[in-house]
């Protein structure tokens, strides 16, 4: 599928009198079968303030099907961006089946990490570039124009980082990061995530991000990345809104878009 010019991208416009220090909150793993529990995130994010997020959406979550076939779930995502939430693309499948002579660094990124869920981490080029422009197209079919493109795990690897490039979408993140592709322009900025598989490491992510969150309060931007499983573990909730609270009269909620466009508009870029 050919990828579309790069003149279709216009720049992006910052919001308005944005504030210094911001906070994006991405949720993350959105797909039909998740769309309930992403709405009650949603709703009471915005209880707190969070008016916008950035809704990473995986175009055919676990091989279930593919988005585009859900019509109840397409209309909830354009009424979403309709309120000025973000559509991001989020992998296709958001899996990656084992390998065969994998190195223990790759066995503990793709299983212990994330739990074969690191889709691009080793695709190559060829078949990075065929999921993304396949996923952006589909996007576009429906009226969304996603300008960013978030790996599972934030696991990207160098030739799919390409890919993602040579897709003409605008940014990506990962980890520590978020990278303006456009600019070439790299922001260190880590992110709060939670692993919840097992009570040792719920435990400890609260501790972990109790500790990062204290560190993180002076820089610009502060990210808070959610999966629909960090719902249901009430103590992992609460502690997310608590952040959330007690940043609430020093940073502006914004979308990943709007804080890239932001810097461009800073730097002259």
């Amino acid at each position: 599928m050919d990828t579309i010019a790069a003149t279709d991208f216009l720049p992006l416009v910052a919001t308005a009198g944005a504030a210094a220090d911001s906070m994006v909150v991405s949720l993350h793993d959105v797909a039909p079968c998740t769309q309930k529990i992403t709405s009650m995130m949603i709703s009471e994010l915005g209880a707190q303030g969070v008016r916008v997020c950035s809704i990473l959406v995986v175009p055919d979550y676990h091989h279930e099907g593919a988005f585009a076939t859900h019509p109840e779930f397409v209309t909830w995502l354009r009424a979403l961006q309709a309120d000025g939430h973000e559509i991001v693309i989020h992998g296709y499948f958001h899996e990656r089946p084992t390998r065969t002579k994998e190195t223990l660094r790759d066995k503990f990124l793709t299983r212990f990490y994330t739990q074969n869920e690191g889709e691009f981490y080793d695709l190559s080029y060829e078949e990075a570039l065929r999921r993304i422009t396949t996923a952006r197209d589909e996007f576009h079919a429906l009226g969304f124009h996603p300008r960013g493109f978030i790996a599972p795990a934030w696991l990207l690897g160098n030739e799919a980082e390409q890919a993602v490039r040579d897709a003409d979408l605008e940014y990506t993140t990962r980890l520590r990061t978020v990278c303006d592709l456009r600019s070439a322009s790299t922001f260190p900025a880590r992110t709060l995530v939670y692993s919840v598989h097992s009570s040792w490491r719920r435990a400890l992510s609260r501790g972990w991000n109790a500790a990062l969150f204290r560190l993180l309060r002076t820089k610009p931007l502060l990210r808070i990345s959610i999966h629909p499983a960090d719902y249901s573990q009430p103590a992992i909730w609460n502690q997310i809104l608590g952040f959330i609270a007690a940043t609430k009269n020093a940073r502006t909620p914004t979308t990943y878009q709007d804080w890239v466009a932001e810097q461009r508009l800073t730097q002259g870029t």
